[in-house]
């Protein structure tokens, strides 16, 4: 593999004159243009798209489905380690890890170097929460947020530029998933969602249709999109922070239904690659485990909602699920659960490496569902051989 760029994605400097000729052509709100970098294709069959497990060690099996995050501005051995052995999906960044573009663009190609020499020769899932507004890693677009963007007189093609905006963004450093559109439907000034400016509106049918021209816009710049944070934190209080602590949302399954999944549908209708579940927990769907823990909403998610492309949890480290045991406790039941992409972002290569070690044992010893989960892990090398 090569340690520059691939070249369906624009370079840096290419993505920044992109936008700004958008910007200059008189766009404003640009939709989609000729300067998406590459058209969406469907994914290689899988013999193509990933070293078969059989092939694999139980670690680096494991591997695929682990996602890793390391402190301050360098990558530290033990996640290059894991990167070029096979035994992680890809990485997670944050502000912390970015001094500039031209920094973090350096990092990205030593990960794609050391990478080389692993056995799954499909992309690593290179990500950050580019969102617009307060919630962005990287300097530049999008620079308006969720809110700014329900305001404005045309959502739906502002939200076609942001997503077209941080595709091109994310894809001139290497980048290559977003951790956005966020979907909640807020219900009142100031609530969790909304004092932060990160929802679309209290229409879910609007906030729908932004999402799905966000999410069209920035896979039509070969950066995969992940809708967030299903069934939805729209009914959450300015205190409800599943990040500190656990969360309960009281919400009827109707109101769930007719209101905060709605957007989902759109997003999945317009092909959005991943879906994010929350930590919180919604009683009338399932009492006893957060969403991202429950097999119950899952399969809603799979089964009622038609959803065919990669899960993926909230923070692994998150608050809410501190009665839920260590890293590797929780690794286990969110992977029993049916989630596809286990996320460790905790800013400690080792977390990452406690959570494949967990997911391997439990593997051999037959405790967690082995066809099940090489089922996750094929929909993940099917993304990331999307992203070849």
């Amino acid at each position: 593999m090569s340690t520059t760029p691939r070249p369906h994605f624009l370079s840096r400097r290419g993505a920044l004159l992109a936008t700004t000729a958008a910007l200059a052509g008189g766009l404003g709100l640009a939709g989609r243009t000729d300067a998406a970098p590459r058209a969406v294709g469907k994914s290689p069959a899988p013999s193509r798209a990933h070293a078969s497990s059989a092939a694999l060690t139980p670690a680096q099996r494991a591997g695929q489905c682990v996602i890793h995050s390391y402190p301050g501005l360098t990558p530290p051995a033990r996640l290059m380690d894991a990167i070029r052995e096979g035994r992680t999906a890809g990485v997670i960044f944050f502000g912390e890890n970015i001094e500039n573009l031209t920094q973090i663009e350096g990092v990205v190609q030593q990960m794609n170097a050391a990478h080389a020499s692993s056995p799954v020769k499909t992309p690593l899932l290179l990500m950050t929460d580019q969102e617009g507004g307060l919630v962005r890693r990287l300097p530049g677009e999008p620079v308006l947020s969720a809110k700014e963007v329900g305001a404005s007189a045309d959502p739906a093609a502002q939200a076609e530029f942001t997503g077209g905006g941080a595709g091109m963004n994310l894809a001139g450093v290497g980048m290559n998933v977003n951790l956005a559109p966020v979907l909640d439907v807020y219900r009142k000034a100031g609530d969790f969602t909304d004092q932060y400016k990160r929802s679309y509106g209290k229409d879910p049918a609007a906030v729908g249709r932004c999402g799905a021209a966000f999410v069209t816009a920035q896979q039509d710049a070969g950066v995969a999109a992940t809708a967030k944070h299903y069934p939805g934190l729209g009914p959450a209080a300015a205190n409800q922070n599943t990040d500190l602590g656990p969360v309960t949302l009281t919400t009827s399954a109707a109101t769930l239904r007719g209101v905060d999944e709605v957007p989902y549908s759109q997003a999945i209708t317009a092909g959005t690659k991943l879906v994010m579940l929350s930590w919180a927990v919604y009683p009338s769907l399932d009492a006893d485990r957060p969403a991202g823990l429950s097999p119950t909403v899952v399969g809603q998610l799979r089964d009622r909602l038609g959803f065919q492309g990669v899960t993926v949890t909230d923070a692994l480290e998150a608050g809410a699920l501190k009665s839920y045991g260590s890293t590797a406790q929780r690794a286990v039941l969110a992977a029993g659960a049916g989630m596809d992409l286990i996320l460790c972002s905790g800013r400690d290569a080792a977390q990452g490496d406690q959570a494949v070690t967990a997911l391997s044992d439990a593997l051999t010893a037959g405790t967690l569902n082995g066809a099940a989960f090489d089922a996750g892990a094929a929909r993940v090398a099917a993304l990331r051989g999307w992203l070849a």
